[in-house]
């Protein structure tokens, strides 16, 4: 059963991967850079300032720090764990493949971090915001997945890998969300009343 699910994973990449050209290659990589979404991030900033103030927007740069450096670590362990080959190094798969990027990163691949990072992000900030901008989690959810597919159209990883690191970026950055939320509370204490004399 799982060999047939690699086998899959390993034809829906190829498929997936194929349907590139050329002329889409610059956008892709521009979109799959991290780099690039700097005023995305700046931003959602600027609107978790707005709705929270300083003092909580701080705290929750701390859960969005924490979550990312939580994601990346599991994403690292899984890696060194199942060592599943980047379809850049696999051999029967890059002879066959468009590969877009020169150089395709580390050695293993499964699950995707770009993937992980990019929902985990868009979960915790979009809950953050729901109240404010309801529809604001709906366009940060696409954008994760959309920069899932971006790691397979460059060729650094499958669809198994992007779906996984879809899922579980989801679920980090809803207990973190939650995580969050309590930090919050327990940070907006009211100042205590002035000392009678």
């Amino acid at each position: 059963m799982l060999e047939q699910l690699v086998e899959l994973d390993k034809e829906l990449f190829l498929y997936l991967n194929g349907l590139g050209n050329t002329s889409w290659d610059g956008f892709w990589m521009a979109y799959t850079t991290k780099w690039n979404w700097i005023p995305l991030y700046a931003v959602l900033l600027f609107l978790l300032y707005k709705r929270l103030g300083i003092k909580m927007v701080l705290v929750t740069l701390i859960s969005v720090v924490l979550m990312v450096t939580f994601t990346d670590q599991v994403t690292n362990l899984f890696k060194d764990g199942v060592m599943r080959h980047r379809p850049c190094h696999q051999a029967g798969i890059k002879e066959l493949m468009r590969i877009v990027r020169e150089g395709c990163g580390g050695k293993y691949g499964y699950f995707s971090g770009h993937a992980s990072n990019s929902m985990g992000l868009a979960i915790l900030v979009g809950l953050m915001l729901r109240k404010k901008y309801k529809y604001l989690i709906y366009i940060l959810v696409v954008w994760a997945i959309i920069m899932g597919y971006s790691r397979i159209y460059i060729g650094v990883h499958y669809p198994l890998d992007v779906l996984s690191g879809l899922i579980f970026g989801g679920l980090s950055g809803f207990a973190f969300y939650k995580l969050d939320k309590y930090l919050q509370s327990r940070f907006a204490l009211k100042d205590p009343p002035d000392k009678v004399l």
